[in-house]
């Protein structure tokens, strides 16, 4: 892909002071001085203030609109050697830190980007060190990036680093074998040295203490469906074990970095279908699992910790120019005359391929950045400064090692890799990481969530929605509540729903229906709802719905029924091992999108958060999903894995086939199955009275705890 080349927590810097850093930083002379250790965090963005790139930040500010965005921390790009000691007209390493400090930041974020034959499948950012030069990449550039970082002075800065963007997933799915693939990436892929350079990496700086790496990890139109996202995650784990490496220099991974890929596509799921067939069928989506970078960054995450990654690994999204706003943003689903019109109506990625990377037409600054705005993230960050291009859009003589990709090109017709499809880039754009005025305006124009020239998040709009109707109760069991309400009215867009049981906020979603699970049996529970936009504003509650969840111990009487065998000898060890499959009795098909499957048990002491897995599965460990919920406090049973399909049907008399799961405690601490509810001894499959079988929501086999 491209040269990239950004946190904000709080820090709102006066432009003045900005201007005077930006013109004033060639000038200044930092003496290192002790600083208290910044002390080691589980996520390095909580609380934190970020660095303000006075480099970026006065481009910024000098374009029309820019000064809403100009106090935005920015990553630093070290993407060559000469930029670890800066130039006349860019900031050196020790200078942004120097500078960080006076500023009284105490985040820093950074890009390691130089790797031997770098970017070996996009020429607009190809690098300086040939595909052998290992050792220099060692010594001249690591090193010393390794000893500015350890200095003492810096102690007190939580130093995020983002590895090698788009190096690793190369080798996953250009090193041979697709339409995308070239003979440099297998080149780099023969020779181990990405492997061995980001290993080298990870070694280096992960061992300074207030370092925390990230390794890049491309994004769900590139790595989203399990043919490459199972070997990506053995490619990562392969590189995080070299030279020297270990899992425990890794604090994480980023997805989209440099990327237009949106954060989430609020108008149609993966699992939707149109005149019978599936979203997933679409050209757009075409067969991937995933459609944004959030449930693809969640989905990551959980299959990186199975592969070995430590548990309390986080992600970063970077959502510098994924917002795709403006006049051009769907606010609903397109119509149902056939999948394809349902999902390209509906898309607010408006590319014409989700392979088109270089400087994208229509494209918008997207969320600001955020710490921990979703389970697993650690945040959404500015990875590639709004205003850098990714490319040149003709061949420009350069020193940087730069060539000229025809992706960049707007009259291209494309490649495998984007489905011979045009690349919709932006006409005369200048090389990979330089300053390209006309793209900035168009990402601040097509922002979302907006952006006004005050610095208003929501473009000045204080209208908010109208309150949610006609809440109900679609399903209930002795657990859960399912709800649904007629959608809210807004000036500019309804953006998701707040939802609160007995007053106090249970879920967030998108769309307008939500499953409220963890209940306790034979209960009433008072809800409503809320409707939110873009600006923050938030509508009064919907009118008050009282549901009381079923007794408990309910029996399921459906023609589906669930069989069930013990794959794990132990009852005491750190993971709860399965073997499941789902047998239609009846006489017509079942869509298998409506059925959820429940394991009850119970973890009994440590961590309360889970890590599942589909091990194999004869429909493909793909189609299924799978996570751990609350369910009470019944004995044996205050906990649940719940299993579900994406799509499909199942035909009368026949059966899913044997789908293997398990799930583990974040800490790997040991269970003691035997007093768990659903678990038998039973070594071949048999029909498990004990797992429940739900057909939207309602419990339709196997008894209830």
């Amino acid at each position: 892909m491209s040269t990239r080349g950004t946190i904000m927590h709080g820090l709102r810097r006066r432009l003045a002071a900005t201007s005077a850093l930006a013109m004033g930083a060639a000038l200044m002379v930092a003496i290192p001085t002790p600083a208290s250790a910044a002390a080691r965090v589980d996520n390095p963005y909580v609380g934190a203030t970020a660095y303000v790139n006075p480099d970026w930040s006065a481009k910024a500010n000098a374009e029309p609109g820019g000064a809403a965005i100009a106090d935005t921390p920015a990553f630093v790009w070290m993407d060559r050697i000469a930029a670890i000691e800066g130039s006349a007209s860019a900031m050196s390493l020790r200078e942004h830190l120097d500078t960080a400090l006076d500023q009284g930041a105490d985040l820093f974020q950074v890009v390691i980007y130089d790797l031997p034959g770098r970017d070996c499948a996009a020429l607009a950012s190809n690098g300086e060190l040939g595909p052998t030069e290992l050792d220099r990449y060692k010594n001249e550039y690591i090193d010393p990036i390794s000893e500015i970082l350890a200095d003492p002075a810096y102690a007190s800065l939580r130093i995020v680093t983002i590895i090698e963007p788009d190096s690793l997933p190369n080798i996953v799915t250009n090193a041979g074998g697709t339409a995308g693939s070239t003979d440099a990436c297998a080149t780099m892929k023969a020779n181990g040295n990405y492997e061995k350079g980001v290993g080298y990496a990870l070694h280096t700086l992960g061992a300074i203490p207030n370092v925390y790496n990230y390794i890049d990890a491309a994004h769900h139109g590139w790595l989203g469906w399990d043919s490459n996202m199972g070997p990506a995650a053995t490619e990562f784990k392969k590189a995080a074990t070299s030279e020297g490496a270990t899992v425990n220099d890794v604090a994480g991974f980023i997805v989209n970095t440099a990327n237009y890929s949106a954060l989430k596509e609020p108008n149609f799921k993966i699992t939707d279908s149109v005149n019978g067939t599936t979203v997933r069928q679409s050209k757009w989506v075409d067969w991937n699992y995933y459609t944004d970078e959030l449930t693809f960054a969640q989905a990551l995450r959980t299959l990186l910790v199975s592969q070995g990654f430590n548990s309390n690994i986080g992600m970063l999204i970077d959502t510098a120019r994924n917002g795709w706003g403006g006049s051009a943003r769907p606010t609903s689903a397109g119509p149902l005359t056939s999948v394809d019109a349902y999902v390209n109506g509906g898309r607010v990625d408006r590319r014409i391929h989700a392979g088109n990377w270089c400087n994208q037409s229509g494209a918008g600054i997207g969320e600001r950045p955020t710490a921990a705005p979703e389970a697993g993230i650690d945040a959404y960050v500015w990875a590639k400064p709004p205003g850098e291009s990714d490319g040149n859009s003709a061949p420009v003589e350069n020193d940087e090692g730069k060539g000229f990709d025809r992706m960049c090109d707007p009259t291209y017709e494309g490649n495998g890799r984007n489905g011979n499809s045009m690349t919709g880039a932006l006409a005369n754009s200048p090389l990979a990481g330089h300053w390209f005025s006309a793209q900035f305006q168009e990402l601040v124009k097509n922002a979302y969530p907006p952006i006004d020239g005050s610095g208003n998040p929501g473009g000045g709009d204080t209208q908010a929605p109208t309150a949610p109707t006609g809440v109900t109760a679609t399903a209930k069991t002795s657990g859960s509540v399912s709800l649904s309400w007629t959608a809210s009215t807004d000036n500019t867009g309804v953006t998701g729903y707040d939802v609160f049981r007995n007053g106090v906020k249970v879920g967030s979603t998108t769309t307008t229906s939500y499953t409220d699970s963890g209940l306790s049996a034979s209960t009433a529970y008072t809800y409503t709802v809320k409707a939110k936009d873009a600006a923050g504003n938030v509508s009064a509650a919907s009118s008050a719905l009282s549901a009381t969840t079923s007794a408990g111990g309910g029996t399921g009487t459906g023609t589906l029924k669930v069989q069930y065998k013990n794959t794990d000898s132990s009852a005491t060890d750190n993971q709860i091992r399965m073997g499941l499959q789902l047998v239609n009795t009846g006489s017509t098909a079942v869509d298998l999108s409506t059925v959820k499957l429940r394991y009850w048990f119970t973890p009994e002491a440590g961590a309360s958060t889970f890590g599942t897995s589909c091990d194999w599965a004869v429909i493909g460990c793909g189609t299924l999903t799978h996570s751990v919920k609350t369910a009470g406090s019944a004995a044996g049973a205050s906990h649940y894995l719940e299993v579900g399909f994406g799509s499909g049907t199942l035909a009368a008399g026949a059966s899913t086939g044997e789908m293997q799961l398990r799930l583990n405690k974040s800490d790997w601490s040991n269970f003691n199955e035997a007093d768990d509810y659903s678990r038998s001894t039973v070594t071949s499959y048999a029909d498990a009275s004990k797992v429940g079988l739900y057909i939207t929501g309602a419990l339709a086999w196997g008894t209830a705890p």
